[in-house]
């Protein structure tokens, strides 16, 4: 990293400098393994001795399992853009306000549950609903396997509660869809022609201060031939709103051209694969109990206020762990 003219290109030097931390990570692990085994076959024998160690063996196991988890976790993470970062896009269902404060609850979940992990969380799109919520948002998390993690997360949230917006108190049941992609870097060609491309500038709303209520900053770009439309709208710059515009773009026809592949793949294989609104991944119920249950692995917690405030390891533990298990059928 020290090489004449390694920073020439900041964002090349940067992805090198993020590998670089990867591996070493896994170096340290393993010396932090090896050094514990080693104290470990030390205290057993001075147990064996007749010394008193056992609160001392008792400790250091502790620590073994915990490293161990870990190592086994990040072994998991070993898909091809796993350790890339996250974009996260938030869609409320029908239902109108209840489905887009249902879109804010889980968006409000992710920023959380980047701030346990430690990972930094931009928001680079929102548009707010017209009494409460969202009509949908994105979400740029950066962090060591963000992507890795937060793909568990794809597909719809359903939630059921007494809903706030009743006067009459009536439970409601209402839905959210979740998609997670990984940013993909440069290395990746996506051709995307300007002829095939709708730019529409616009006023930004919601929270930013005045600036973004007298300036036309924000971005729209639409891609006439599959109409996938992405917005922007964080940045006071024209220009760098319309560059992320672009990067999400790129994204987006990256990840329909995997789900392609993946249809394809399915067709050749004689599968039928339910890809709808119904194929609901995960169901937050707050009345008339409470449980958030995952529909694919069955874990679930009876506390959903501390899911709901981000800590969502357990569910995505359980969802790599059950994926790791298939791919070794």
């Amino acid at each position: 990293m020290s090489a004449p003219g390694f920073w020439d290109d900041p964002e090349k030097a940067q992805d090198v400098g993020r590998k670089r931390s990867r591996v070493e990570k896994r170096i340290d692990a393993s010396s932090s393994l090896d050094a514990k085994s080693e104290e470990l076959d030390v205290l057993l024998e001075l147990q064996r001795e007749g010394e008193s160690v056992d609160a001392d063996i008792e400790t250091l196991v502790g620590q073994l399992e915990r490293e161990i988890n870990a190592v086994e976790l990040t072994m998991k993470l070993s898909g091809e853009h796993d350790f890339r970062d996250a974009i996260v896009n938030i869609h409320p269902g029908a239902g109108g306000t209840e489905s887009q404060d249902w879109a804010e609850m889980l968006l409000r979940m992710y920023l959380r549950y980047a701030e346990r992990k430690g990972w930094s969380a931009e928001l680079l799109e929102v548009q707010s609903g017209e009494e409460a919520g969202i009509k949908s948002a994105t979400v740029m998390v950066r962090g060591e396997f963000a992507y890795g993690y937060l793909k568990a997360e794809t597909g719809v949230h359903r939630l059921v509660r007494i809903s706030p917006f009743d006067a009459a108190k009536r439970r409601h049941t209402s839905f959210a869809s979740v998609a997670t992609m990984p940013d993909i870097d440069d290395t990746i060609t996506v051709e995307i022609n300007d002829k095939d491309l709708r730019v529409d500038t616009y006023r930004s709303s919601g929270a930013g201060g005045q600036h973004v209520n007298v300036t036309d900053s924000a971005i729209r770009i639409t891609h006439l031939p599959t109409g996938t439309v992405v917005t922007c709208q964080n940045e006071r710059s024209q220009h760098k709103n319309r560059d992320t515009a672009m990067r999400l773009l790129r994204v987006r026809l990256y990840a329909l051209e995997l789900e392609k592949q993946k249809e394809d793949q399915a067709k050749l294989a004689g599968e039928k694969k339910d890809i709808g609104w119904g194929s609901q991944i995960r169901s937050y119920v707050l009345q008339p109990y409470q449980l958030v249950k995952d529909l694919r692995t069955q874990h679930e917690v009876g506390d959903p206020q501390r899911i709901l405030d981000g800590d969502l390891d357990g569910f995505i533990e359980a969802y790599l762990a059950a994926q790791a298990r298939k791919t070794a059928d």
